[in-house]
């Protein structure tokens, strides 16, 4: 079992079962979003339990995604393609170690200028 919430803590959410090696997206939307660059994990919808999704707000950012972050807090936690059985997770919003390991780079042709990817993992152009 794996939890994890976002900053104040108002949104918690536990995923049964591993999770998969995460990836960092350098696209300019997750950038914009995050700060930087999001890294997540693929969780299937049928392994995650939300609380207090009330506080959660959903923003279309694209025909196909849709990206969830606290009303309180402003914490990024899901990257959700509502037509994928599947959502993504933020790995800064787990409480505790998730023993996994980046896999790769995606979107790195659209990554900021101000930073070097250096850690020889994959780096998809996008």
């Amino acid at each position: 079992m794996h939890k994890g919430s976002c900053l104040c803590g108002a949104v918690t959410f536990e995923i049964e079962g591993g999770l998969q090696a995460p990836d960092a997206c350098h696209c300019s939307k997750c950038r914009k979003q995050s700060g930087h660059f999001f890294a997540s994990t693929d969780v299937p919808r049928r392994q995650i339990t939300i609380q207090g999704d009330k506080h959660i707000t959903w923003y279309q950012s694209s025909e196909k995604v849709r990206r969830g972050f606290c009303t309180i807090c402003g914490s990024s936690l899901f990257w959700d393609p509502p037509h994928r059985d599947w959502i993504a997770v933020a790995m800064g919003a787990f409480d505790s170690p998730t023993e996994t390991k980046l896999k790769m780079h995606i979107f790195v042709a659209d990554k900021g200028d101000y930073y070097d990817i250096t850690d020889n993992l994959p780096q998809n152009e996008q």
